[in-house]
């Protein structure tokens, strides 16, 4: 049974604001040719009426009343993922006339390592994209045998890159798990999408941010840092910036960083976070008059995850909060 209407893929309706909406991992594309904004997040069974793992969407012409929940990609069978194990980060990009889902997949039952060679066991996950002629899909996955990132690597919420020569990167995070101190990668892609094109670039990882070890506590456990929700854009002075997650004392945080070079290569310098308070995994978009909104969920743990909008302002080198829009998502 779905866990509200705001669930219910079966019954697609009008009406939902985002305080109903359980939204985990936010993304919206903002579609010009319909005026419409299209909000995607995971679709999982125990909270909707889906009989495998997918991915949903809602649309809005105002950002205030949303429609849905439509059902745009589901875990087929017959690839590397398996469709119980989850589909997380999923995100949509209008690219060369088509639309990209790029979503995380996972296989628990493929075994990477195990201790005690390993801390913890390391499983196959990994980013794969998805095609469609439309943002409301059905979208079909380009590469099945594998994720596109190395298939040895522990790989999450890869985004879509398009550097100053036009050429395209899936830039993703190297997961904790596997390597402690959780690290932003990036590989090139073809030029279709459908695969890599060779082999990954470190970029920086996440005990890099000196507020991450600023705030740790002597301890006897062994520490890890977090990499989560990598999201790139170009300020109007030309500046690279990346939005990210982690962790401090009171939970997840929205930070981000800027590249010294204004290229993907780096290096990359940390700056300080933008929200806190268990909140995260933000992406920034425009709306249609204009202006830069962050969208980010809190809290983090499910189904209680809800999606909340910042007003954001552009500088030269960065973006920084404006206000919490409370009258979008309260």
């Amino acid at each position: 049974m779905p866990y509200n209407s705001a669930s219910d893929a079966s019954k697609p309706r009008k009406g939902h604001r985002l305080k109903d909406i359980p939204a985990h991992d936010p993304f919206v594309l903002t579609h010009e040719e319909t005026n419409t904004y299209y909000l995607y997040t995971t679709g999982i069974p125990e909270l909707t009426d889906l009989e495998r793992n997918g991915v949903l969407t809602y649309k809005s012409k105002d950002l205030l009343e949303w429609e849905g929940p439509y059902v745009v990609f589901e875990i087929p069978d017959g690839t590397w993922a398996n469709p119980t194990h989850g589909t997380w980060a999923p995100e949509v990009h209008q690219y060369n006339g088509n639309y990209y889902l790029f979503v995380t997949l996972h296989n628990r039952d493929a075994i990477l390592a195990e201790p005690p060679d390993v801390w913890k066991t390391n499983h196959l996950r990994g980013t794969s994209i998805a095609c469609s002629h439309s943002p409301e899909g059905p979208f079909e996955l380009l590469k099945k045998d594998g994720p596109v990132p190395p298939r040895d690597f522990m790989t999450l919420d890869g985004t879509l890159y398009v550097d100053e020569d036009r050429k395209p990167w899936m830039v993703y995070c190297h997961e904790w798990i596997q390597v402690i101190d959780g690290t932003f990668e990036a590989i090139p892609l073809k030029d279709d999408l459908s695969d890599a094109n060779g082999e990954p670039l470190h970029l920086f990882k996440a005990s890099d941010a000196p507020w991450i070890n600023a705030e740790r506590k002597p301890d006897v456990k062994h520490s890890v840092y977090v990499s989560d929700g990598c999201q790139l854009y170009r300020t109007k002075g030309g500046h690279l910036v990346m939005l990210w997650s982690s962790y401090n004392n009171e939970g997840y945080v929205q930070t981000m960083a800027r590249s010294k070079s204004g290229k993907l290569e780096g290096p990359w310098e940390q700056l300080d976070p933008l929200v806190d308070g268990d909140s995260g995994h933000g992406m920034l978009f425009r709306t249609f008059e204009g202006a830069w909104m962050l969208i980010l969920h809190h809290p983090f743990s499910t189904p209680e995850s809800r999606a909340k909008i910042y007003e954001v302002e552009e500088t030269e080198d960065s973006f920084k909060i404006i206000k919490h829009r409370v009258d979008l998502d309260g």
